[in-house]
This record gives C-alpha cells, structure tokens and sequence, in this order.
C-alpha cells in the first residue's frame, strides 16, 4: 500500500541519490568514482563538496547532508573512463556531467545513469 508519510529513515537519508547502473554487463556500475558539485552564486564557478565511489549496488549513498542541500544548481561528475578501464572495456565518453537545478530541498532527488560504452541516459527519478 502507498503512504505519503515517511520513515524516520527516508528522513534521515541523503536528500540527494545516484544510482549507476552499467547496460552492457546488466548489472550495477560498482566502484565508479563520482564528484557532486554546486555552482557558487557569487562567480558561477562549481564547488566541490564530496567525493567518492559507488557500492556494490551501483549507489553513493550519503552524497550531501540535508542541511546542505540548498536551493542552486548541482553537478554530478561521473569517471567512465576509470570505470571501464577497470573492466576492459573500451568506452567513448571519457567522463560524463549531469548538470540538475534544485529549486525546492525539502523533496528528495535521484538522479541516476543508464551507462555503456557507446551511450548514456539519465532522468530525474524518484
């Protein structure tokens, strides 16, 4: 049954998520290394606010904390190329950026990547 009311864990978790997943294995991208930016107002410039790689199921969990999530535009960085030089795989786009406006902080954002070589997709998910 679908509840409007969330659980303290939903309210406690990442107001920000990413889910990478790689196409030509079928299965989840493990180990991609992934940056989250946001634009400074004051010269448009992208600042880096964390880093690191995804799990065992393709996610970063724990991207931003709630206090910082901020109305303003983000970057999600995505290091293909690593991740299919990890795998031997030959790949085309070196490394792919998912630019994303947020306007209201208080609803939970995902933002996630169907990957292969060759191609890429994203959309704002829920």
């Amino acid at each position: 049954m679908f509840s409007c009311v969330k659980t303290a864990a939903e309210m406690m978790s990442s107001p920000l998520t990413t889910h990478v997943l790689d196409a030509t294995r079928g299965r989840p991208a493990v180990g991609l290394k992934v940056e989250l930016y946001r634009r400074e107002e004051s010269d448009g410039r992208f600042q880096l606010l964390t880093t690191g790689s995804t799990n065992s199921d393709g996610r970063f969990p724990n991207l931003i904390a709630r206090s910082e999530f901020v109305p303003s535009v983000y970057k999600l960085f995505f290091d293909t190329d690593g991740y299919f030089d990890s795998c031997n795989i030959r790949g085309f786009y070196p490394y792919v950026e998912i630019v994303f406006q947020v306007k209201d902080p208080n609803v939970h954002h995902h933002v996630p990547l169907l990957l292969s070589p060759y191609s890429y997709s994203t959309y704002r998910g829920s």
